[in-house]
This record gives structure tokens, sequence and C-alpha cells, in this order.
């Protein structure tokens, strides 16, 4: 059997990629409440930059609007819209099934229940941000959401099909967020503060939930990207890449632990932001091509710009009354869903 070489990442989408992400970085941080000019923030940014001081022509209280309030959130939204994407376009690499995101497998739902736990707990002590331990509770809640699929899916035998995977995450998920609900019943004091948070935000105080997601998203990033050789293998099926001198099993187990962690990094900082793991890797291999040398790293870059100006939206849609990103999420992911789902099959193992 003779495998296509998929091509490589071009020149020319890289830098399209890159102009993309500068520019929903200048917005993200021009407008919003307090518009400021886009080219004055331009020139702050690059004032940030060890020995570098130009005059940007904004004041003082625009410098601190800028660099203390909405740089943080922009990064952050940089950070997890990238992970997001990163994890979709690995999931549905390792599975080859253009429905997979990071809700496969129960991973949102048991990253969520990992950090409602958390939440829980530290209500009581007057919690003002987010704890160093959350996204390792969030992991624990994946992997174990990992697991219990997993076992699920080998109830009917040995074999574990993508399409028994997926149901098995159906019911997984399911059942985490039975016991979610369950958790937020016998302590209802901190009903208002998991709800918001599962509606998915990115508001922040500061650089706080930046440290704390960042090692884990570059831990992530490293993994996945470092695997996207090994995904264009298994697109031709398990028998294909194990005669190809690939261990199938073993390049899964690799993806979805990495995608798993920075599922669930994001899922501790932002709460439950669906629909960007299918809408950016999908549009992305319909425009590019298929082929996950070029498809993974173009999911890292416009999948941060996609969430930077998605919360942008959120920020100023709504006018005073910020809306919740995963709202937007939904409202524009729930259309694009029900396209692929009319115009895509589970491959076949």
């Amino acid at each position: 059997m003779i495998v296509r070489r998929p091509a490589g990442l071009r020149p020319a989408w890289l830098a399209a990629a890159l102009a993309v992400v500068l520019a929903a970085t200048i917005m993200g941080l021009a407008f919003g409440s307090v518009p400021l000019p886009p080219g004055g923030v331009a020139v702050e940014m690059f004032n940030l930059v060890p020995g570098v001081r130009l005059d940007s022509g904004l004041s003082d209280r625009e410098v601190d609007i800028l660099t203390q309030l909405r740089l943080p959130r922009v990064v952050l939204g940089l950070i997890v819209g990238a992970m997001l994407a990163l994890a979709g376009a690995a999931y549905q690499g390792a599975f080859r099934n253009s429905l997979a995101d990071p809700h496969l497998l129960g991973v949102a739902s048991g990253a969520g229940l990992g950090v409602t736990a958390v939440i829980v707990l530290q209500a009581g002590d007057g919690m003002t941000e987010l704890p160093i331990g959350v996204p390792m509770a969030a992991f624990a809640g994946a992997v174990g959401a990992v697991a219990l699929t997993w076992l699920l899916g080998a109830a009917g035998g040995r074999d574990r099909s993508p399409a028994t995977l997926i149901l098995a995450g159906v019911a997984v998920s399911a059942f985490l967020s039975a016991v979610q609900t369950f958790l937020l019943q016998r302590h209802v004091e901190s009903l208002r503060e998991v709800y918001s948070w599962l509606l998915g935000r990115l508001s922040t105080a500061g650089w706080h939930d930046v440290q704390l997601v960042l090692p884990y998203a570059l831990v992530t990033g490293l993994i996945v990207l470092s695997q996207r050789r090994e995904l264009d293998v298994l697109t031709v099926g398990d028998a294909e890449a194990a005669s190809l001198g690939l261990h199938p099993q073993r390049s899964r187990y690799v993806l979805i632990i990495a995608a798993s962690l920075g599922t669930a990094a994001a899922v501790s900082v932002s709460g439950l932001i669906g629909f960007v793991g299918i809408i950016v890797p999908h549009t992305l291999r319909l425009l590019a091509g298929p082929g996950n040398r070029a498809l993974l790293p173009l999911s890292v870059l416009f999948g941060a710009a996609f969430l930077a100006l998605t919360d942008l939206l959120a920020r100023t849609a709504g006018g005073d009354a910020e809306i919740p990103i995963g709202v937007v999420t939904a409202v524009l992911g729930a259309p694009f869903f029900i396209l692929v789902l009319r115009t895509s099959r589970v491959a076949p193992e």
C-alpha cells in the first residue's frame, strides 16, 4: 500500500494565521467599555519589550486599563482557545471522527466535576481566585472520565472502535453531570459561583489565571505537536499504521492524555466553553487540507484568534451586561455542529 505524504505547513498559511492572531489581539485590547485607539495599543505593546520606550499617546489610566485589565484577559483567551482547538484536532485525528471535540470521552464533564468539587470545598474560605491545585483537580477528573469511558467501551469485548468510545463518552458525560448536580444540591451556597463558571468566562483580575494554565498549555502543545506525523499515519487505519511501524494504541494513549491535560487546564480557568474544538479544526481541514502537520499548528493559532474575537463579542454585544462566552460559542457552534453532523460519517475502524 502506498501512502501519500501529507503536505506540510505552507508559509502563506502560517503568515495568514499569525496576522489573524495579531489582529485579534489588537482588537481585543482596543475595544471594550473604554475604547482605545488601535494604533496606540499596538505601540504600547512594544513598550512591554525591555529597553523599548515609545510614545503611544495613551494616558496613564488607559495604559493601566490596557496592561492590567485587558491584556491578561486577552492572553488567557488566546491560550484557552489554542488548547481547545488543538485538543479537538487531536481527538478527531486519533479517533478518525470529525465530530470529536474536547467534550469527547466525558473529558470536559470530568474536568468540570473536579473544578466544581474544589470550588465547593473552598467556598467557605472566601476564595477570590482559583487555587493552584485547580488544574490538577480538573486533570484528575478528566483522566478519570477517560478511564471510565475506556472501561465502558470495552464492556462488549476487547475491541474499542471509535464509534463505541464516542457512545461511551456520552454516557459517562451524563453520569458525571448528574454527580455534579447532586454535589451542587448539597452545597447550594456555591450554586451561583459554579453556575457562572459553567457558562464559561474569561474574566480575570490579573495574571494569576494565565500563570496557572500556561505550564499545562506548554506541555500539551509540545506533546501533541510532536505527534502530528503519527496522527497522519493513523488516518490510514490501525492495521496499515501498524504495518508502517507505528504502535497505534500507544500513540492514541499519548494523544488522549495530552489533549485531556490541555482541556482540563482550559476548563479549570474558563469554564465549559463548547464547540471551539469542532469549529476551528473542521474549518481548517476544509480550507487547508487534512494533513495534521499543517492542521495542528494552524489549529493552535486560529483557535487562539477565534476565542479572542469571541470574547470581544461577548464583552461588547450585550451593552453594559457581559454575555457569557460559553453562550456565544454555543450560538455560533450549534448550527455548525448540525452542518458537520449532516455531512460527516464516523470512519470505520
